[in-house]
């Protein structure tokens, strides 16, 4: 997606991305961060650029709006979901296993592995013909979205591949800026909520988690899209509302930000001060729009510029390592 201004930290005015030239040349995506040093390659590369001004637009697009909202709704949507809806359905094909270990339980590789063996068919089935030369490059982002088969833990940076495939869904033209919305609200949506399942289903560690002292132990991405969505939304102001048990019952099925809070609430116990810090003490900042731009801020510094994440990301021809171009 090409950006055409950028306003401020998080907002981006967008223009149509350009389709891609004919003789196009896909490539199955790689690992290109291996060393400490290597990070400052990324943090200019295009895939970067990308994928911040991807949240960024998504970011804007959502702004104030609640789930329910009558937004557009494309075919190449529905076919999304309907494929996200196959994969939640195969996970009852999967059930857990009996074992001794308490966490990670074995059932979900195989779960992982009957993905991995149908993602191309089931590509294939929703996207049109013409762009199935893009499959072997995408699916494969699509495959690291649910977890890691071998720790059997899930974390931001299989969320970050979620949204580096839909961002790429978009590269080649399948979404457009008018299916913004609805990508968030009913594909990302759907997305978080098989990971909920995944997690909890097969007991999923946590992958690379800091404890007490990261957002959360899964995901980031819908905290900073859910307080977009709560930006002058009168009914959950001040913002500490957001800890009260009546506005979470009342409001998760509308706005992301509560669903994640309902969410850590129905699995952690105690006292939230001390199991979600960092939430906590969110609760504090005076406005939306202010806990929007900072957990922009935060994600480019606790997920985007640490090396355990960034070491697992994919580039492709669509997300590429090189150096994003600095235009005069």
């Amino acid at each position: 997606m090409n950006t055409e201004s950028v306003i401020g930290d998080g907002a981006k005015v967008e223009k149509a991305a350009a389709p891609l030239p004919i003789n196009h040349r896909f490539l199955e995506p790689e690992k290109a961060v291996k060393t400490i040093t290597d990070m400052a390659i990324w943090e200019k590369s295009e895939a970067y650029m990308e994928y911040i001004g991807f949240i960024a637009t998504l970011n804007e697009a959502i702004k104030a709006k609640p789930l329910s909202v009558d937004c557009k709704v494309s075919e190449n949507i529905s076919k999304l979901v309907n494929l996200l809806e196959k994969l939640d359905k195969l996970i009852n094909d999967f059930p857990p296993v009996e074992q001794p270990q308490r966490f990670g339980n074995t059932a979900f590789r195989d779960w992982l592995a009957k993905v991995k063996m149908n993602s191309t068919a089931m590509l294939q089935e929703v996207i049109n013909p013409e762009l199935h030369l893009a499959i072997p490059e995408i699916k494969v982002y699509l495959e690291e979205s649910f977890g890691n088969a071998t720790r059997i833990d899930y974390g931001t940076g299989h969320e970050m591949s979620f949204i580096m495939f839909l961002c790429c869904l978009y590269k080649i033209g399948y979404l457009q800026l008018e299916d913004n919305v609805a990508t968030v609200f009913l594909v990302f949506n759907k997305y978080l909520d098989i990971a909920r399942r995944l997690q909890q289903t097969y007991r999923m560690e946590p992958a690379g988690s800091h404890g007490v002292w990261s957002l959360d132990d899964y995901q980031f991405v819908p905290f900073i899209w859910g307080s977009s969505q709560l930006i002058d939304q009168p009914r959950i102001y001040p913002p500490a509302k957001f800890l009260e048990e009546d506005i979470i019952d009342k409001f998760a099925e509308e706005y992301m930000f509560l669903s994640c809070i309902k969410y850590i609430k129905e699995v952690k116990k105690g006292p939230f001060a001390e199991h979600s810090n960092q939430l906590w003490s969110i609760s504090a900042v005076g406005s939306w729009s202010k806990i929007n731009q900072g957990l922009i801020k935060m994600y480019k510094k606790e997920i985007l510029a640490k090396f355990p994440v960034i070491q697992h990301v994919l580039f492709g021809s669509l997300l590429p390592i090189r150096r994003f171009p600095i235009q005069h």
